[in-house]
């Protein structure tokens, strides 16, 4: 009998095995990973904004987590996407600064450098980008299809990104041309026989075909077609960059809402007759977006094993460049400073992640996190290897609602608008402008009190700032290509 027992069990346990063999391997969690183009802290409803609404993003934060203190990699295009795709904050960065690749593009990721991209095709994933790449021309080092993306559709060059009703976009290294007969360009002003008031004047800045509905149905295709296996979906959308390119029927949305002055140009980009409501349906045109990529997931029963992650690359721009008026709507939330600037205006943007059973739902995090941290934080939670030593700082822990210890510091410099540097511990700031000069500015805030950055208390903490500043010096270090010649030299 015993004999019999025994042999029983072993054929139970050979049967488990041999199932557990058979067991599907659990998949690993998609990420559709959504990043404005020039978006204020302040502009949606979930962050504060009262006046353009943003009903899927705001439904989104309830689904998730909003980062309150999140910084983009810097305050301008080009070396934000660098900090976000390479995991090093700026000081180690290859891109410091917007800076042309002729005859088209940026200044391309030099060959050193791995992507978020190439990590998570390495693990397993299939990748996509859709939108504004900016970080070097096809067939250079910098090349998205050689940089860890499978699939690409939009724009290669910001420059060419400022006209939505452009003359081509690119399906991955091809150009295909669009519908738009002549192409609408990215700057103009009426003529001197153009009546401001007549409808009529704008017309010949607005085109057929649209950039922005090309760039969605690429990224929905990609989708559909890799629902069945782990994918990476990278959208650097163009909105609300200028110009103020929106169809006239999306911007009368929000006609009559509010005093209206035209923009007949000469301060950049293309005039437009109702340049607040034209803005205002931009943003609300990316909520529409984004909700229905995460409606899409719903449909295909793949929300709950997603992390949807909706951010910016920099602050809102300065009024009234091309028409804005991001005063008017607050668009950084009382922060001082505009895009371009390492005050909190140019370099603090919303962020929201939501993963239905992981993110706590409508949650919110005061830790000081870095657009560095995205590629050990998603290959953490995606259980892909990360052989990059960058300078990213995993909040895997936060998102899942767990307690971690503070980032100990977040360094930032930029090499355009004068030249900056910036680093935070805890609710300490110092900041440094015009580092294009051997005579530069030091500046020191208490974010805590004084959120605004008004009160520059520099002088009354000296050894504050000689602290802060020994970290300034261990974190920069020197590019040739994008030197802060105050304190590098020529």
């Amino acid at each position: 009998m015993a004999r019999l027992l025994l042999l029983g069990i072993a054929v139970l346990l050979s049967t488990a095995a041999a199932l557990a063999q058979q067991a599907p391997k659990k998949r690993p969690p998609n990420v559709v990973f959504v990043m404005a183009d020039d978006l204020g802290y302040g502009e949606l409803g979930c962050f504060g904004q009262t006046k353009i609404h943003t009903p899927h993003l705001d439904q989104l934060a309830a689904q998730g987590m909003r980062l309150t203190r999140y910084y983009c990699g810097s305050p301008v295009c080009a070396p934000s996407r660098c900090v976000l795709m390479t995991g090093k904050h700026p000081g180690h960065a290859a891109v410091r600064d917007n800076k042309e690749a002729q005859p088209e593009g940026q200044w391309p990721l030099p060959a050193s450098e791995k992507t978020l991209g190439e990590v998570m095709q390495a693990g397993g994933y299939v990748t996509g980008a859709f939108g504004k790449w900016g970080l070097g021309p096809f067939g250079s080092t910098g090349d998205p299809l050689h940089r860890g993306f499978n699939r690409f559709f939009g724009y290669n060059c910001q420059r060419h990104a400022h006209s939505y009703w452009p003359e081509f976009l690119y399906d991955d290294a091809k150009r295909i041309p669009l519908a738009n007969d002549p192409p609408v360009p990215g700057g103009g002003k009426l003529k001197p026989d153009e009546d401001p008031s007549d409808p009529k004047s704008y017309a010949r800045f607005i085109g057929k075909d649209y950039a922005p509905d090309r760039i969605q149905a690429a990224a929905v295709a990609f989708l559909l077609t890799n629902k069945n296996r782990p994918f990476f979906l990278y959208l650097p959308s163009v909105i609300p960059h200028l110009a103020l390119h929106i169809p006239d029927a999306e911007a009368k949305a929000y006609a009559g809402q509010w005093e209206e002055k035209p923009y007949t140009g000469g301060n950049g980009y293309t005039p437009h007759p109702t340049p607040r409501a034209a803005y205002a349906a931009m943003i609300t045109r990316l909520d529409r977006e984004v909700g229905q990529l995460v409606d899409l997931l719903d449909e295909l029963g793949l929300r709950e094993n997603t992390i949807v992650v909706f951010t910016s690359d920099n602050g809102a721009t300065h009024s009234p460049v091309g028409g804005t008026d991001v005063d008017f709507f607050d668009s950084c939330g009382g922060l001082r400073g505009r895009k371009g600037s390492m005050y909190e205006g140019g370099i603090r943007v919303p962020a929201i992640v939501s993963w239905p059973g992981v993110v706590p739902k409508g949650s919110a995090s005061a830790r000081l996190v870095g657009s560095e941290d995205w590629l050990a934080t998603l290959t953490e939670l995606c259980g892909v290897n990360n052989p990059i030593d960058g300078d990213g700082v995993s909040f895997a822990a936060t998102l899942r609602g767990e307690e971690q210890a503070e980032r100990p510091f977040l360094y930032r410099e930029f090499a355009g608008y004068g030249g900056w540097q910036a680093v935070w511990v805890d609710n300490l700031k110092l900041v440094r402008k015009n580092m294009q000069k051997p005579k530069f500015v030091t500046e020191l805030y208490d974010l805590a009190k004084d959120p605004t950055e008004a009160s520059d208390l520099s002088g009354a903490r000296p050894e504050t700032v000689q602290k802060l500043l020994s970290i300034v010096d261990r974190e920069h270090v020197p590019s040739a290509t994008f030197p802060l010649k105050g304190i590098d030299g020529d």
